[in-house]
């Protein structure tokens, strides 16, 4: 029997006619049953031009974050397969499909779209201090995390439903983290991840700020490795931990 799929696209002030080819590229390559777009912040005009494309829209006055967006949207699927690629369009839809095909295949349990694998193709490269930061920023989550991939940042990963059920109650990060806390919990709580090299395409008019996003992924990186060894039971983190007010977890705080 196959998988049913789903796909999560969130979004903050998008290019709606970018996004329009991308939904078009998606329905066509993925030929998911729904795709989702969690809407943030959305500009006069911008609901009603994303409302009139053949996706169902989930929208939110403020902006949640990435993280809290993609939640959201998994949440609202009741497919066997959920899935998020960026509003961008950086992965193009037939590496979402590559991502998602180990998955829905019943390969793996998550599998982690990567551009700095070396059998990635990168189209068109960042800055240099973007891909410094980058570079930087993956060397050291190699270092501090179990889970030892070439990317943890890319914009397009696939999860079986059944793992979303085991993770989604260790999901604290709403913003950019949000990608590594998913990879570190998914690790703890023995969900089989694959990477699967993709073709990539920078796009220099992103919304995301180089340096003060890589230092907040910093942080999240070591929330994120705390996080995950208190699920192995680790007893300094355990320790650690008594003296911190704990947050809910994204699926029980309310983002709308």
């Amino acid at each position: 029997m196959s998988r049913s799929v789903g796909v999560v696209i969130p979004a903050y002030h998008p290019d709606v006619d970018r996004l329009e080819r991308y939904v078009d590229a998606l329905r066509e390559t993925v030929a998911p049953e729904t795709i989702r777009v969690e809407l943030d912040a959305p500009g006069p005009g911008v609901l009603d031009r994303i409302d009139a494309l053949p996706v169902t829209v989930g929208e939110s006055p403020s902006r949640r974050g990435k993280g809290a967006a993609i939640t959201a949207g998994f949440e609202a699927l009741s497919t066997d397969v959920v899935a998020f690629a960026d509003a961008d369009g950086s992965t193009p839809a037939t590496s979402v499909a590559d991502v998602i095909r180990p998955v829905a295949t019943g390969e793996t349990d998550l599998a982690a779209g990567s551009r700095r694998h070396p059998d990635a193709t990168v189209e068109s490269h960042q800055t240099v201090a973007r891909r410094y930061l980058g570079d930087g920023f993956a060397w050291l989550a190699r270092r501090l995390l179990d889970v030892h991939l070439y990317d943890y940042q890319c914009g397009a990963k696939a999860l079986t439903r059944e793992a979303w059920t085991r993770i989604r109650p260790h999901l604290h990060e709403p913003g950019f983290a949000w990608d590594i806390e998913l990879l570190a919990v998914a690790d703890a709580v023995d969900c089989r991840i694959a990477e699967v090299p993709v073709v990539w395409e920078d796009r220099p008019e992103s919304t995301v700020s180089p340096v003060g996003t890589t230092l907040r992924l910093a942080r999240g990186l070591l929330v994120a490795r705390h996080r995950a060894r208190l699920l192995r039971n680790d007893r300094l983190h355990e320790m650690l931990d008594r003296s911190r007010d704990s947050a809910p977890a994204l699926v029980d705080r309310d983002h709308r």
